[in-house]
Parts: structure tokens; C-alpha cells; sequence
């Protein structure tokens, strides 16, 4: 499934003395299968711009087309050429409502603490929610809750009747993400998904993630603020910074901007600021080292012509 994203702005509160501009002239092309960190600071417009994928904000201008179809045709309040009849707008507004509701099926979006969000009284009830929703038969709908909570990790039999209110904070992200996978999207749009979760849970969520992408070959966005988190998951990261898009290319790319990142508040991982002290200590190592894995390959390479002690007299490595 592609998102094509043209010329989209919004603007909160607009014509009054309060007006703000949350995100101005965003053109982007997200292609099936891609796995996409959107980063940037508190404010920079990210929740704004995922809240649109799915219809859940109306543009104050511009064009969303997923797949092909417009989810924003009609809906500019910053658009004064089109004058509609009651009876234009009220088709419209229909029309709207048959095109959201197929791509709020095709594009699943969790907000950041979707645990606040459980609600039933059972893990069960509230994965099916969504699925019954749809006006799904009941053996449909059970399974793909079987199939949500397999995809995320957590036993059908074992936890199925449990309230989801005796989960630890892990496990109650995996039950909420399963109740949006349970609608079988073909985008999984996540915001802040590992926000307040411990390393081990945070490490777990990335992975499960990170595992559904390349299952599934669905597409992924993540909204996060962790550089080393998306430095190790995402192929490609979009940059916000004042509603605009600042940057958008692979990780390895985006994070060789140090100085213009830290200048809009961000910082690239910590091994890209270790890689370059090492560099001003006489070491040569790419500017493109933005995980640990990739510093210790790149060192192992470079440590015997630094060193040659560490090699033998015969010219052989010396053993440790």
C-alpha cells in the first residue's frame, strides 16, 4: 500500500487569534514495505502528520492519497474557489465516510500509551473490538484475535480470559497493538510505542515490531524519539522540525547531519559522537557508524595498522 502525501499543511485553531501552524507543505511518497522513523523534537508537527494517514484531522490544505484514493477531497478550509450546495457537501460527507472507514482498515494507527485505551474486561473482548466493528462474523473475528495476539507474542489459551488490567506495561502494549493488528492493516503507523517501558520491554516491542515488518512486508512508521532505536530498525527516517520536513533519507545519511540536528534539538546515537572522538584520536572510521555492531567491525579492521604491536613477528595477529 502507497501514501502519497502533497502539499499537506495544518492549522489548528484556524481564523482565530489562537491560529497555529502544526505542519506546512509536506510532500511525501511512502512506498509499500518501507519501515520509517519520523523523529523531531516536542512540537515539530509528527503527531499532526500520522493523525492524517488515517482521516483522523482534516487538512487545512493539501492531499492525501492512499493507494491511490483521495481521503481529502473536500475537506481544505483554507480552499475559497470551491463553493458547494448543502446537498454537494452532504454527499460529500458521505462519501468521506465509505473512504475512511477502507482506509482506517488498511492503515492502523496506535498512539503513544495505547494501554490507556483497554477497556473490556478481557484480553479477548478488547483485541476483538475493532474486527466487531467491521461487522465481522464471530468465527472471523476470533481469529484474528487468535492471529493478533500469535503476532505479538503473547498465547491465545494462556491469556485470552485474563483482564488486561493484571498485564505488566509490556504486556499491556502488545495487547493494544494486537487490537489494531487484529484489523489486519497493511500500515502500522506507532507512536512513541516504547515510551515509559523499562529496557527489557522496550527491546522486546522493537523486536516484535521489527519481526511483524519482515513477516508481513508490511508497512511500518514509527514516531519515536530514540536515535539508537531507529539507527538499529528503520530503513529510512523523516526529520520534522517546525511542521517541515528537514531531512528524509536512510539513517546513515540522516545521522552525518550532526551539527544541523543538534541545532533543531536532536543528537544522532551515541556510538556517532564515540566514532568521531576516536576519528579526532587517529583512528579513521566512517562518519556513516550510527550502531555499535558497525563501530566494532570497523575498529576490529583498523586496530592491527594502528597498533602493530598487536600483530607477532611473523606478521601474524598476536594472540590474546
Amino acid at each position: 500500500m502507497s501514501i502519497s502525501i502533497k502539499h499537506l499543511s495544518h492549522i489548528y485553531d484556524y481564523g482565530t487569534p489562537n491560529e497555529t501552524v502544526a505542519i506546512e507543505n509536506i510532500n511525501l511518497e511512502i512506498e509499500h514495505g518501507e519501515f520509517i522513523g519520523l523523529i523531531g523534537h516536542t512540537g515539530s508537527g509528527k503527531s499532526t502528520l500520522i493523525q492524517q494517514l488515517n482521516g483522523l484531522l482534516k487538512p487545512s490544505k493539501g492531499t492525501i492519497l492512499v493507494n491511490g484514493l483521495n481521503i481529502t477531497e473536500g475537506l481544505s478550509n483554507l480552499d475559497k474557489t470551491k463553493k458547494r450546495s448543502k446537498s454537494e457537501q452532504r454527499k460529500l460527507a458521505k462519501e468521506r465516510k465509505r473512504k475512511l472507514l477502507e482506509v482506517r482498515k488498511k492503515v492502523g494507527l496506535v498512539f503513544q500509551y495505547p494501554e490507556y485505551q483497554l477497556f473490556e474486561e478481557t484480553i479477548e473482548k478488547d483485541i476483538a473490538f475493532g474486527p466487531t466493528n467491521l461487522g465481522l462474523g464471530e468465527s472471523e473475528v476470533k481469529a484474528r484475535v487468535k492471529e493478533a495476539m500469535m503476532l505479538v507474542g503473547i498465547d491465545y489459551d494462556a491469556y485470552k480470559d485474563r483482564s488486561p488490567f493484571e498485564l505488566s506495561g509490556g504486556q499491556k502494549r502488545r495487547v493494544a497493538i494486537a487490537g489494531v493488528l487484529a484489523m489486519r492493516p497493511e500500515v502500522l503507523i506507532l507512536d512513541e510505542p516504547t515510551a515509559g517501558l523499562d529496557p527489557r520491554g522496550r527491546d522486546e516491542i522493537l523486536a516484535q515490531i521489527k519481526a511483524l515488518h519482515d513477516k508481513n512486508k508490511m508497512t511500518v512508521i514509527i514516531v519515536s524519539h530514540s536515535m539508537e532505536d531507529m539507527a538499529k530498525i528503520a530503513n529510512r527516517l523523516i526529520v520534522m522540525n517546525k511542521g517541515k520536513v528537514v531531512f528524509d533519507d536512510s539513517p546513515h545519511k540522516v545521522f552525518k547531519e550532526i551539527e544541523t540536528l543538534e541545532k533543531i534539538g536532536l543528537a544522532v546515537p551515541q556510538i556517532s559522537y564515540l566514532a568521531r572522538a576516536l576519528n579526532e584520536a587517529g583512528f579513521h572510521l566512517s562518519d556513516e557508524i550510527i550502531t555499535i555492531e558497525e563501530a566494532v567491525e570497523a575498529l576490529k579492521k583498523q586496530l592491527p595498522a594502528i597498533h602493530p604491536k598487536a600483530q607477532n613477528s611473523k606478521g601474524g595477529k598476536a594472540s590474546c
